[in-house]
């Protein structure tokens, strides 16, 4: 059957292993990926709390999977978020929403060890902030607004869906000599055609991403870094996904995920290098000046608040209320926090790591 934009595409082809898209160029492209992969994930080994990193990495990836949907905020008002300071972005609290399924997948991961439809639905959840199941409806298409046109319109009725994701589940878990970046690249594709959900797809589809990293054993820790370059190639994103579907252009779709991952992997690397380096400067810098109210527990509280507050202090048992605040004023006194006031509150802000990670 002929593929129509205006018909639902209930004859979307099921997943099955595809070596012949396993070319030359596909695969050293994934053995280049999963070599800097490998990097990032030994690299997250070698700091003693890994937790900073996992909180730091999933907040710039959330920022930059939902910019993809223009839903748009900063990393300053993420943390302000973070820190319950007045935010005018209403956007801010959907992208924390975005890392919390991150959170939730992982942790899913860890009970079941499987990619379900149940888990599916469980992320589209919590990124919605509302129950969501398969659709049932036959009314959803994607549709360039600027033209208005309909680019798509994916599998419609409530038991071919589910027929859908159930052959993802299979094609997800079944032994199979794909590489596993490659299998990746046909896995993220088929979740966004199916477009199981009303809304929310590309978010949850790009979790899975991380996810299934995890679940192939390439990483240990949703600390990859992988939007950032669909953000930058975002049309060549949507035209690939859309080739796929009219001309079955799986190689250059392949191609285009394994550019980003690898292109994620490096820059993921990077800011993990200098992430250690700003918290080995400040940890050393307030041992040295500041010895008698020194601990690694207040250090790291730094690297998870940006704008931090007395109260944060005195929640993870590192001072009572009075001792907090004179720790804080004193890493002010010696600029590694810059004191403000917002409102009536007083915010302690390590614009070191703002500024890395801006």
């Amino acid at each position: 059957m002929t593929w129509d934009p205006l018909k639902p595409y209930n004859d979307l082809p099921d997943l099955r292993p595809t070596q012949d898209i396993e070319t030359r160029a596909v695969l050293k492209l994934a053995a280049n990926a999963r070599e800097i992969i490998a990097k990032v994930d030994g690299f997250s080994y070698s700091v003693p709390n890994p937790l900073i990193l996992i909180d730091t990495l999933s907040l710039q990836e959330a920022k930059d999977s939902c910019e993809i949907e223009n839903i748009v905020t900063s990393t300053d008002e993420l943390f302000k978020e973070l820190a319950q300071v007045d935010n005018t972005n209403p956007y801010t609290k959907e992208v924390l929403k975005y890392r919390q399924a991150v959170y939730e997948g992982c942790e899913y991961l860890e009970r079941n060890n499987v990619l379900s439809t149940s888990l599916f639905c469980q992320l589209a959840s919590t990124i919605k902030g509302v129950e969501m199941s398969v659709r049932k409806g036959l009314d959803t298409k994607i549709q360039d607004t600027f033209r208005k046109i309909t680019l798509y319109t994916p599998p419609a009725g409530e038991n071919i869906v589910t027929n859908k994701l159930t052959n993802l589940e299979r094609f997800i878990h079944k032994k199979d000599d794909l590489d596993p970046l490659v299998k990746l690249a046909l896995i993220h594709y088929q979740f966004e055609a199916i477009h199981p959900f009303t809304d929310g797809n590309g978010r949850v589809g790009r979790i899975l991403n991380i996810l299934y990293l995890i679940q192939s054993g390439l990483l240990h820790k949703p600390i990859i870094y992988l939007s950032k370059y669909i953000i930058e190639n975002k049309n060549e994103y949507y035209d690939g996904l859309r080739s796929v579907t009219q001309n079955h252009s799986y190689e250059p779709w392949v191609i285009f995920m394994l550019k980003s991952i690898e292109s994620g992997a490096n820059d993921t690397y990077k800011l993990l290098s200098d992430l250690k380096s700003a918290i080995d400067f400040i940890d050393s810098s307030v041992k040295q000046k500041l010895p008698k109210l020194y601990s690694r527990e207040l250090i790291e509280l730094l690297f998870k608040h940006a704008y931090c507050k007395i109260q944060f202090l005195v929640d993870n048992n590192i001072a009572k209320r009075q001792t907090a605040s004179e720790y804080l004023n004193a890493l002010a006194d010696i600029k590694i926090l810059n004191k403000i006031k917002i409102g009536r509150n007083i915010y302690f802000v390590n614009n070191i790591l703002l500024e890395l990670l801006s």
